[in-house]
């Protein structure tokens, strides 16, 4: 079992910057992938980022590649989102989740835990 807490979220002004956090429960963190996903009112869930087990391969959506980095640390339970160059459409809740395995990580599907989410909005 796997409890995800996001925090960070706010509201920025378009071109400032925001970082998400997600502190991890459990002794098996290190042995998860984990993604950050976001969903905008009215809209589907989206892939944004994830990173593999210990950090050495990550993946971005093309809207956010360049400008929001995805890292994290093991030692202390933490992944993180550096999202710079905010624009009003990345306006949206973000969920942190945890998944078993890469194959797949760009879709929903491989996940096995999320948190509750964190609202971010970006005024223009």
């Amino acid at each position: 079992q796997v409890r995800l807490v996001e925090s960070g979220g706010g509201l920025v002004q378009a071109g400032g910057s925001l970082r998400l956090s997600c502190a991890a429960s459990g002794r098996t963190f290190s042995s998860y992938a984990m993604g950050w996903f976001r969903q905008a009112p009215g809209k589907e869930r989206e892939f944004v980022a994830a990173i593999s087990w210990g950090g050495g391969r990550t993946y971005y959506a093309d809207s956010v590649q360049g400008r929001f980095t995805i890292s994290r640390d093991n030692a202390k339970n933490t992944v993180l989102l550096q999202m710079n160059s905010l624009k009003p459409e990345d306006t949206a809740v973000y969920y942190c989740a945890a998944a078993q395995t890469l194959q797949g990580i760009r879709g929903a599907g491989p996940y096995d835990y999320w948190g509750q989410g964190t609202q971010v909005t970006v005024s223009s």
